[in-house]
């Protein structure tokens, strides 16, 4: 739908109009706003905005172009998935003639291949301090003269079934097994392992993951979106490996919140989450800080902690719960993203950590 009028509507009423581009559908879904001022490509294709209508807040979107597609079965950078995720996009001004060694196509190329609508000509700056002020809302993407009844939504209790793997893969060759536990994790959580030097066993939820579990010398639990409480399958194979898994267990992001729920903890939603590259968070432990990627929409309690559980890190910026740890097992988890992509790489020593620990633990 290039230079078609097209307008967002959101929940309250408000109406924004814009022109469209790249497919011409109406789609709903959560609005939510991303800060980072690079990476569209990478936040494009993270299944954590599975059924969210993502707006980008940088005002040139599109400029260094799309790489090309990668082939089936491959996990290249710097895509983190297979497929656009979001229901569409929202950005200031849509720049249509890109510039990049590594460009082999225009971004409004890309979403109208994937059938993805996106609008243009939106003022940004003010949506986003609207949905800073109300919190963030339900909205409708309209080309034309659609209307919200022909809208296209994703239901969100099931989310995470769409977005984690129907078989289980395997890659690299390292002597060191972590199974990955995926329910929307993003492609760059098994790169930085593989960098590593670490053999990744990937699964979702559908599958048995305390076998698996046993196979490996650690567990990583992923990101993903949606209210983690919906991950109630997952939620209980988690809280049965814990009581006796005697391995290190690692979260990043929903495994965050899923590590918290599965050992007793409670989970709440976010104003309007975390989603941005300059996040910053402090450890606890050390006092050091870090600057952060993070996508995300719900937080751990910190009140809720069992006995034996500990806050890790904290949000410097909300004093909100950034990660969490047994105090007695080898258990951590983070609401941060250590692989980033996109985003700073500070806090990816934190996978060294992680396998520090089942090195240590593996040696006995």
């Amino acid at each position: 739908m290039a230079d078609d009028a097209a307008r967002l509507v959101l929940e309250d009423g408000t109406t924004v109009a814009g022109r469209g581009f790249g497919a011409a559908r109406a789609v709903a879904g959560e609005v939510v706003f991303n800060t980072a001022m690079v990476g569209y490509v990478e936040a494009l294709t993270d299944p954590s905005y599975r059924g969210q209508i993502l707006m980008l807040t940088y005002p040139l979107i599109g400029n260094y172009g799309v790489p090309e597609a990668r082939g089936s079965g491959s996990i290249d950078g710097p895509f983190e998935s297979d497929r656009i995720q979001p229901q569409g996009l929202i950005v200031q001004t849509h720049v249509r003639t890109h510039s990049h060694a590594s460009a082999a196509r225009a971004l409004g190329d890309w979403l109208a291949a994937e059938n993805v609508p996106a609008v243009e000509g939106i003022d940004t700056r003010t949506l986003t301090r609207k949905l800073r002020e109300v919190g963030t809302m339900k909205g409708w993407l309209l080309p034309g003269a659609a209307g919200e009844d022909e809208a296209e939504a994703v239901d969100m209790a099931g989310v995470h079934d769409l977005v984690s793997p129907a078989e289980i893969s395997r890659h690299g060759e390292g002597n060191t097994a972590i199974l990955v536990v995926d329910a929307g994790a993003k492609d760059n959580i098994v790169r930085s392992l593989l960098d590593r030097e670490v053999r990744v066993i990937r699964a979702g939820p559908a599958h048995d993951l305390a076998a698996l579990a046993r196979e490996a010398d650690g567990v990583l639990i992923g990101n993903g979106p949606g209210d983690p409480k919906d991950a109630k399958s997952l939620i209980a194979q988690i809280g049965a490996l814990i009581r006796d898994y005697p391995k290190p267990v690692f979260g990043i992001c929903l495994g965050n919140q899923i590590l918290a729920l599965a050992a007793g903890a409670d989970t709440y939603k976010l104003r309007y989450g975390h989603r941005g590259i300059n996040q910053p968070v402090q450890d606890l432990l050390t006092r050091r800080c870090f600057v952060t990627s993070q996508n995300h929409g719900y937080a751990v309690r910190d009140s809720s902690l069992p006995k034996g559980w500990e806050p890790w890190f904290v949000n410097l910026n909300d004093g909100t719960n950034e990660g969490i740890r047994s105090q007695s097992a080898p258990y951590s988890s983070i609401q941060f993203h250590p692989e980033a992509s996109p985003g700073p790489k500070d806090s990816g020593v934190l996978f060294d950590d992680f396998l520090r620990r089942v090195a240590a633990m593996k040696a006995g």
